[in-house]
């Protein structure tokens, strides 16, 4: 079992890995891209972040996966090294072998599986090889699309918080919490 994570895993399609200094502007390109999709539901890209800010948070991010503390990672197309999109597990809790995920997609590569199939590929990742008691994950109830992609990948519903906290537009919503624990690997 590992207890460090991973710099790079690959699944068919898909080069798996963390963000580093100088994928700031391809980071940049698929958020400002795909900002119509993800400005409901994701904070960090309203306003839309700029090259410099991107390029920061992958400077971060890579700092981060080095204090072995959290994995922002990239998927790339194995076939051209497009960014389809990005996921992690955040908030590494090495005692109890928790991870926290997130994800986020590239709208031009939307309805192909690369998600799921990236999704999938780090879970499962991180209940194997890492050894994960559990990986977690919330979502706003009405972010239909990112609830469909957990239970895709075998997340199972642990419940609905209601009035949990505030949306974007700062009314109170209700937050879906999903997981995934070794015996539904």
């Amino acid at each position: 079992m590992q207890s460090s994570l991973p710099e790079q895993i690959e699944s068919e399609r898909l080069v798996i890995r963390v963000a580093r200094p100088g994928d700031g502007a391809v980071f940049n390109a698929a958020i400002l891209g795909s900002l119509e999709s993800l400005a409901p539901w994701l904070a960090w890209v309203t306003p839309p972040p700029t090259l410099e800010q991107s390029e920061n948070s992958c400077r971060q991010a890579h700092a981060r996966f080095l204090l072995n503390e959290d994995l922002m990672a990239f998927f790339f197309l194995k076939v051209d090294g497009s960014l389809v999109g990005g996921s992690g597990l955040h908030d590494a809790d090495w005692d109890l072998r928790h991870f926290e995920m997130g994800y986020w997609g590239n709208s031009k590569y939307a309805g192909l599986g690369l998600m799921t199939e990236g999704v999938s590929a780090l879970a499962g990742h991180a209940l194997g090889s890492l050894g994960a008691s559990r990986v977690f994950l919330t979502t706003d109830d009405r972010n239909v699309a990112s609830w469909k992609l957990a239970e895709r990948v075998g997340f199972e519903l642990e419940g609905t918080m209601r009035n949990e906290r505030r949306n974007l537009a700062g009314a109170l919503r209700n937050t879906r919490v999903y997981s995934r624990i070794p015996s539904n690997v």
